[in-house]
């Protein structure tokens, strides 16, 4: 009984988000708290979502800072030099964009952090897509699927990291048979970037890529390739940054132009490069240092570089108010998903639905198969990694999946190996944290992001599974 409301929750809320009945923020609240009335635990509500937002309270806070402090950065033009060398390389063609996005997605995901790769991605591309008219969805499924497959899979990245903790496995026995399927299936995210450039291609305007390519050409002969000038100013001319900014759904009122105005006051509107700009990258690349060396709580560290970028770059009272409040409002939507999401899993996981609907998976498997259960998992990992927390599949589903193959003698490592198959399913699911980041700087609903990507995502994680199988890195056998 639990395991069919278990299902009917995730497909109801499936049904109200893509048919745009409600907001996502109702719908993934309203689904759960429905289902659990029904399943007689109306009276342990208030429990089991007070839970379900314990595990979910510390992301959201995270997220809160990370938006407010790469919104700062992308208002100071920070990573116009790199929009700037990625349009110069692409020569304005789509397909050279859009493998450009899958290859800074890549490798930008070695990070580990989902709310960095999407701020740095779009800070990149969004400009260019915006150009071009390109569709954005694009930037969205190609950086999904390169954090799910990279910081999902790596012993660094969180995912890997709870299957090796609570499993006990040594990370390098985990990671390294895994190393070949990973780079197999990244090329072929890139081959997938190929597809939906050509498909670009021929959407595209074929005379406002000739347009963009001569205006780079120029640009790069006028001095484009110094400062934030040059080729950057084709995207939106001397206020490049608030605009893009705007056009990210990350800041465009008066406290990015504030922030502009800090930037003008460095140099980097004039095509120079001001101080400013290089103590800007310096704290970025250190916050990005620490946060793979994890000295301390990423909330920790983003608010603290959020303070020191204000007191550099906007000092007066006046103005960091004013831009904490443009930042902020742009911020909330993202926090209240993140909660929500918490509440979602909360409930699911609380009543027991989450462990019921596993077991059912489960059982389909025959004794006579138990050497299929390293590629079951992998296959089953990727449906309830769409719907589940990342703490509530490994802490709780991978381990009861790795007793059952310990019957038939199959070493947890392999389980640990199948599990992160389902990575790029769980960040285009609705409790990915992340994804509501991404999904407010390109300024799209998550109904019309998961119809664009659902299928390239599931094409790609049954390949990953394929290639795990084929490299040895989960064993099958009859």
């Amino acid at each position: 009984m639990l395991a069919v409301l278990g299902f009917a929750t995730l497909i109801s809320f499936m049904i109200v988000v893509m048919r745009r009945w409600a907001t996502a923020f109702v719908a993934i609240i309203a689904a759960p708290i429905v289902f659990a009335l029904i399943a007689g635990r109306g009276l342990d509500l208030p429990d089991m979502m007070e839970a379900g937002l314990e595990t979910t309270a510390p992301t959201a806070a995270l997220l809160l800072f990370a938006v407010l402090y790469f919104g700062l950065m992308m208002d100071l033009k920070l990573f116009d030099p790199l929009t700037n060398f990625i349009l110069r390389i692409s020569k304005g063609d789509p397909l050279r964009i859009s493998v450009g996005t899958a290859v800074v997605a890549l490798a930008v995901a070695l990070d580990g952090d989902g709310t960095t790769t999407y701020m740095i991605v779009c800070s990149a591309f969004i400009p260019l897509y915006r150009r071009l008219g390109m569709n954005p969805l694009i930037i969205a499924v190609l950086a999904t699927m390169s954090l799910g497959l990279i910081s999902g899979s790596t012993p660094w990245g969180g995912a890997a990291t709870r299957a090796i903790s609570v499993m006990h496995l040594d990370a390098g026995d985990y990671f390294v048979p895994l190393i070949p399927s990973l780079a197999l299936t990244s090329v072929f995210i890139l081959l997938v970037a190929v597809v939906l450039g050509l498909r670009e291609r021929r959407r595209v305007d074929a005379d406002l890529i000739v347009e963009l390519a001569a205006e780079i050409r120029a640009g790069s002969r006028s001095g484009g390739s110094s400062g934030s000038g040059g080729v950057a100013t084709m995207l939106g001319g001397g206020a490049h940054s608030a605009a893009a900014a705007a056009a990210a759904g990350i800041g465009a009122g008066d406290g990015s132009t504030m922030a502009a105005g800090a930037a003008a006051g460095a140099g980097t509107a004039t095509g120079g490069i001001g101080w400013r700009y290089w103590f800007n990258l310096v704290l970025t690349v250190t916050l990005l240092v620490l946060l793979v060396l994890d000295l301390a709580p990423l909330v920790i560290l983003f608010m603290v570089a959020f303070v020191i970028a204000l007191l550099v770059n906007v000092p007066t009272r006046h103005e960091q108010g004013e831009l904490i409040k443009t930042h902020g409002a742009n911020a909330v939507p993202v926090v209240i998903l993140v909660l929500a999401a918490g509440i979602f899993t909360g409930i699911l996981s609380e009543t027991g639905m989450i462990s019921a609907m596993a077991n059912s998976l489960l059982s389909v498997v025959p004794d006579s198969l138990g050497g299929l259960v390293p590629l079951f998992t992998a296959l089953i990992s990727i449906p309830l990694g769409f719907f589940m927390s990342n703490d509530a599949f490994f802490f709780g589903i991978l381990p009861v999946l790795a007793e059952s193959a310990s019957t038939y003698g199959i070493h947890p490592m392999e389980i640990a190996r199948a599990g992160v198959v389902g990575q790029m399913a769980h960040m285009i699911g609705p409790a990915s944290a992340p994804l509501w980041v991404l999904l407010g700087l390109l300024k799209k609903e998550l109904g019309d992001f998961q119809r664009f990507a659902i299928g390239w995502v599931v094409v790609v994680s049954l390949i990953f599974a394929g290639f795990c199988v084929l490299t040895g890195a989960i064993s099958v056998s009859l």
